[in-house]
């Protein structure tokens, strides 16, 4: 685990930080880049300095399941980037968000949440967290009203996603915030579609921001990660729940993400511009039904999206006139994506929810969560907007 040691008074752009942040403490023999540390266990020839680090009265580390200097390196770049106190890691993003509700949540506590959660996600609240006696009130994803009275009856986690994976639903965070922490609940923001770059949860309230690190802070699509950030105490208490549970994040899974992150800001940036242009034309076209994509005026929280992100990011989804049948027929005719469970890479990927984001749900789940079956949804990559376009146009003429 991290924590903050930065001057409050200077805060260079996120470009910058992306670039730099966290790097200069463990740069060795005068190399420019992070080594791989790739060492079990660290050894000390003085029994007061070893027993120091591993009761965490001094920095250190002592065995690779509980700290190494490598994931460090990522979670204070991590940490910097979203403005928070401290930041921990995990071995993917499901195991951050696992580790984070069980670390935080006891039998008889109530978690609020919405409908249009990560299909992961969404099973943790509907099938594991009530097994052990916690109790979920999934509400209706954009109905702020709603959310606020669930809160309001007892609420011990608020847990908020946005823009929401798949639908693209914006949630009004300094609104649900704030009734969350009127209620004494901890408020948790998955943050993994917009990145640090475009939104930052914690400046507008939350007490924890959580990542899949193998999307967009990657962005390569060769590393598994995932990473907790925000208030120190509640940090804390994740990260022991994750170095005795073992989630451990591999040091050369680190070394992938931390070197994708120095491209985060230009990468994200390209990414948005695609989509925009991307989403523009899927609105136009008489195959399409409908198009989500915050960044569009027609989108029903542009509004909220615009006031609280700095930019509207890289993934869109949009509904094919014929439902699943046309899907089918149009995904073999995509050249410049690849049809996967993955995002956030620097290629286009594509795919329906029923294969990528809520495989684990049935179609009947997915038609509660307000999920169509003729949905698709497209991770934007950094081609050319104009191979893009045309990929698009000559798949979609094809059904």
């Amino acid at each position: 685990m991290t924590e903050s040691t930065d001057p409050a008074d200077t805060r260079p752009s996120p470009a910058t930080l992306a670039v730099w942040a966290g790097e200069d403490r463990y740069l060795v023999d005068r190399a420019t880049q992070v080594p791989v540390v790739h060492s079990v266990s660290f050894g000390y020839d003085d029994f007061d300095e070893w027993y120091d680090v591993a009761t965490g009265v001094a920095k250190g580390h002592i065995y690779g399941r509980n700290t190494n200097p490598t994931v460090a390196v990522f979670e204070d770049k991590l940490r910097i980037l979203e403005g928070a106190e401290a930041a921990t890691s995990a071995a993917t993003g499901m195991a951050a968000i696992s580790n984070s509700l069980h670390a935080l949540l006891r039998p008889g506590s109530k978690v609020v949440s919405v409908k249009d959660t990560y299909g992961g996600t969404s099973l943790l609240f509907t099938e594991f967290l009530p097994s052990i006696g916690i109790e979920v009130d999934l509400v209706d994803t954009t109905d702020f009203e709603a959310i606020e009275t669930a809160i309001a009856a007892g609420c011990d986690l608020l847990y908020l996603e946005t823009p929401t994976n798949p639908t693209l639903k914006v949630l009004d965070l300094p609104r649900l915030i704030a009734a969350g922490h009127a209620q004494g609940a901890i408020v948790m923001v998955d943050n993994t579609f917009a990145t640090p770059i475009n939104q930052l949860p914690l400046s507008l309230g939350a007490d924890l921001v959580v990542h899949s690190a193998t999307k967009f802070l990657g962005g390569h699509a060769d590393a598994l990660g995932g990473v907790v950030a925000g208030r120190r105490d509640l940090v804390e208490k994740v990260y022991h729940y994750r170095e005795i549970n073992g989630a451990t994040l591999d040091p050369m899974a680190a070394y992938l993400l931390l070197r994708g992150m120095k491209t985060l800001h230009l990468r994200v940036e390209r990414q948005a511009q695609n989509a925009h242009a991307v989403a523009s034309f899927l609105e136009g076209h008489d195959r399409v039904t409908r198009v989500n994509y915050p960044g569009l005026t027609s989108h029903p929280q542009h509004d909220i999206a615009a006031r609280q992100m700095s930019g509207f990011g890289g993934m869109l989804s949009f509904a094919l006139d014929g439902g699943l049948e046309s899907v089918k027929k149009f995904l073999p005719h995509m050249r410049y994506a690849h049809r996967a469970a993955n995002l956030g890479s620097v290629e286009t990927i594509i795919g329906p929810p029923a294969t990528t984001s809520h495989v684990e749900c049935t179609p009947e789940e997915r038609a509660a969560l307000g999920i169509p079956e003729g949905l698709v949804r497209y991770s934007t990559g950094i081609e050319g907007i104009d191979d893009l376009i045309a990929d698009l146009t000559q798949a979609l003429d094809a059904v």
